[in-house]
């Protein structure tokens, strides 16, 4: 009975956790679609020439409050705990959800409950992660992590729904825009409330040196009962504890240029560069507005609810089937970018020969039909690859010593990259139509040649491999452990001169 509870407990955790990233999603669906609405563009007063800098500023001001998020959640957490934290983050994002539904006419105010919005969400989308982690029992602890990537595909999926949903049976009224955006509520809340249902991380406690509330704590998640298996993972936990502080000790950031970490922290940079050059990112937020552009005319939020869910299936389909299964790590990351760039290059030729008729009475032509299917290939690829990898591969490069920096750096990345293609995707749009998939499927491309030349294959290695995979083949290649056995050794002979 009590390891029944416990998983039933690990899975309720990840669940209830997850819906910070549910709560992401929902807002990078949802978005696309209320900037749609009549009702909206007609409350907050702009025009129609001013519609693709709003468009662009009300989704990228987000990912810079998101960016700074990142950085502000960690001190919180260190003083609060990763569930103070996530509960903090909630209450953010809430405050930024509620200034959004206001019905000011001010974009100023809208835009500031954006930002606000953003900070919770980037504080929960670092923390998610890691409570997870180490919340969860090791053998599902890969199952109860890829939750973070499944909530996601799930938010953006309902989002669309939503948006079709007011768009067919509600007036256009502000009740419309509002009832889309305020939904968002629900998510933060289960967020919230689910997070006071549940205790504070073990791993976190025993860092602090709470030993018997940490003991409490994992005894509850794994279905409070006395076993020898808890016993035995408690003692690990302190034991990785005091290893993890060990290894830490004396880190400086100047270990960060070291040649093998160098290319790691590069690797980080580019690698969440790439993921947004695919141009899904850039889909799912106007995903209303292209497949208007590629002719679905008023069927566009229908069609966008469909997309949603080739996005669930694609990374059900992933985790489930081909995960650590089939081609490591280095091939999907490959086959994906190829795919995606072959489905983009195609949309680009539907576009560009057979451009959408401007009447919205002659339904969906052949050709628009077409370019809707490459659409929902193209988002089944990045499913099946570039959106589950990035952040699995960003995990396991780095070493103890420099994973929680490596990390930061990566999320902090994606969070900036994330920003530029939300302002640029509008504009090109609007600029250079059909060619902006031409643009994607050039730089899908060139993701394929980056993904063979840079990315090192890590599947079945273990993590205290990646110093000598990253390292290179030079015996005299600087590492960690190489520049800390001179410090002995030069600390040693400095003790003997002064003897």
């Amino acid at each position: 009975m009590g390891r029944t509870l416990g998983l039933v407990r690990a899975v309720y955790i990840a669940c209830v956790s997850c819906m910070g990233s549910f709560a992401f999603a929902f807002d990078t669906g949802i978005i696309s679609g209320v900037l749609t609405l009549a009702s909206f563009q007609r409350d907050f007063g702009y025009s129609a020439a001013q519609k693709t800098n709003v468009n662009s500023n009300a989704v990228s001001i987000l990912q810079g409050g998101a960016f700074f998020g990142c950085f502000f959640i960690w001190p919180i957490t260190a003083y609060l705990g990763r569930k103070g934290g996530l509960i903090v983050s909630a209450i953010v994002f809430t405050i930024g959800t509620i200034l959004q539904l206001i019905n000011s006419g001010s974009l100023g105010s809208f835009y500031a409950g954006r930002v606000i919005a953003g900070l919770g969400i980037g504080g929960a989308t670092v923390l998610i992660p890691v409570f997870a982690a180490e919340m969860s029992p090791k053998h599902i602890r890969g199952k109860l992590g890829a939750c973070f990537q499944l909530f996601f595909a799930l938010g953006v999926m309902v989002a669309y729904w939503v948006t079709y949903a007011v768009a067919k049976d509600q007036s256009s009224s502000t009740k419309q825009w509002q009832i889309a955006l305020g939904l968002q509520l629900l998510s933060s809340t289960l967020l919230l409330f689910g997070m006071l249902t549940v205790p504070e991380s073990a791993r976190w406690l025993a860092k602090q040196g709470k030993t018997d509330k940490a003991r409490e704590s994992l005894k509850w998640v794994r279905g409070g009962d006395e076993t020898p298996e808890l016993q035995a993972e408690f003692v690990e936990i302190l034991a990785g504890i005091e290893e993890e502080s060990r290894v830490k000790e004396n880190f400086t950031l100047k270990e960060l240029l070291l040649p093998a970490n160098r290319y790691r922290i590069f690797i980080a940079i580019t690698i969440q560069l790439c993921a947004q050059l695919t141009g899904n990112t850039s889909l799912a937020y106007y995903a209303n507005q292209i497949f208007s552009s590629v002719g679905a005319g008023n069927s566009a939020s229908l069609v966008t609810g469909f997309f949603g869910l080739v996005k669930v299936v694609g990374v059900l389909i992933f985790q489930l089937l081909i995960l650590d299964k089939i081609g490591g790590r280095r091939a999907p990351f490959m086959i994906g970018a190829f795919a995606m760039g072959s489905f983009m290059l195609i949309i680009a030729c539907l576009v560009a020969t057979h451009p959408p008729s401007s009447s919205t009475t002659g339904g969906v032509s052949s050709a628009g039909i077409a370019a809707i299917i490459m659409t929902y290939a193209e988002a089944f690829s990045f499913n099946m690859s570039w959106g589950p990898l990035t952040w699995l591969y960003l995990g396991e490069i780095f070493s103890s010593r420099t994973r929680d920096v490596g990390v930061a750096v990566g999320a902090a990345s994606q969070w900036l990259f994330n920003f530029v293609m939300s302002q640029m995707t509008p504009h090109a749009l609007d600029n250079i139509g059909w060619r902006t998939f031409l643009m994607f499927a050039i730089f899908n491309y060139a993701v394929v040649f980056y993904s063979w030349l840079f990315l090192r294959e890590t599947s079945g290695h273990s993590l205290e491999e990646m110093e000598h995979i990253f390292g290179g083949n030079n015996p005299e290649a600087k590492t960690v452990e190489t520049v800390q056995a001179v410090e002995v050794e030069k600390r040693a002979e400095d003790t003997e001169v002064k003897s």
